[in-house]
């Protein structure tokens, strides 16, 4: 007999510990050394902060729309390059 649940392996079950959070992701933009630059004007942190939330806001809106279109519940990497193709953002 097995030892572990009839789960697939390797399959996280409803934990969130470890998945980080965007939001902080984007807060981190703010680190000096980014691109070889030293020293940048505050606001531009700001601003690159602003527009990347509404680019990620848009593909995730719509990679998400795709995933609800098709009766699923786990947003695919196909589900992304679909959200992206409109954007004239191919991968």
């Amino acid at each position: 007999t097995s030892v572990r649940g009839k789960g697939e392996k390797g399959r996280r079950k409803g934990d969130t510990n470890g998945r980080c959070n965007a939001l902080k992701v984007i807060q981190g933009i703010t680190q000096p050394a980014c691109g070889n630059v030293t020293r940048i004007s505050g606001l531009i942190y700001e601003e690159t902060r602003v527009v990347l939330k509404l680019f990620l806001e848009n593909v995730i809106r719509d990679a998400v729309t795709d995933t609800e279109h098709d009766k699923r519940k786990i947003v695919t990497s196909t589900d992304v390059v679909y959200a992206l193709k409109p954007q004239g953002r191919t991968l």
